[in-house]
């Protein structure tokens, strides 16, 4: 969300970066599409997102496969030579596993807590729009609680899908609890 917030404001385009589709298990063949990548850094203005970045920033100390150490040391030299005049964010649920040496080469590092009852009613409330009329989100604590803001607006739409395939056009406390509920599960399990 934050990518996109800047996208908008900066009105500049945004890039998602997959790294599924960027990780390739043939020697070499990573850090060539990251050139790619970084070669549009440089040719195209815009805000590039490195989503799920753990998958390719994880510590080297403690990996011990050389391919995807040189995976992250050819990242490291690309971010060095990036284009002032794009941005790259990488992002995580993981900052534990991070490479310590990704701290250094990133201008800033933001960290987001977990919305508490008040915020994540919030969310919720956002992402519904009219299909919250009429409906309280107060209360709703035990079932947001360790849920995340993208957690808080999956579980939104799941209740919202619900509501809409029964023909219905406001989504019930009852609803958010289910559609919550079972995020929850999800999240923890």
């Amino acid at each position: 969300m934050t990518a996109a917030v800047l996208a908008t404001e900066l009105s500049l385009p945004m890039f998602t970066i997959r790294l599924d589709s960027l990780l390739s298990k043939f020697m070499g063949e990573t850090a060539s599409k990251l050139r790619l990548v970084f070669d549009a850094v440089a040719q195209r203005r815009a805000v590039y997102l490195f989503d799920e970045f753990d998958a390719l920033g994880g510590d080297r100390s403690g990996n011990d496969v050389g391919e995807a150490r040189r995976i992250l040391n050819s990242f490291l030299v690309f971010l060095e030579e990036a284009s002032p005049e794009s941005l790259v964010l990488a992002a995580t649920n993981h900052r534990a596993i991070l490479d310590k040496a990704l701290f250094r080469r990133f201008d800033a590092v933001l960290t987001y807590a977990l919305p508490d009852a008040r915020q994540a009613a919030a969310v919720i409330k956002a992402r519904l729009g009219t299909l919250a009329s009429g409906t309280s989100l107060a209360k709703l604590g035990d079932y947001t609680s360790g849920l995340s803001h993208a957690e808080l607006v999956k579980a939104a739409e799941t209740a919202a899908k619900t509501v809409l395939m029964r023909g219905e056009r406001a989504v019930g406390r009852e609803d958010l609890i289910v559609a919550l509920t079972a995020r929850r599960t999800a999240s923890l399990g």
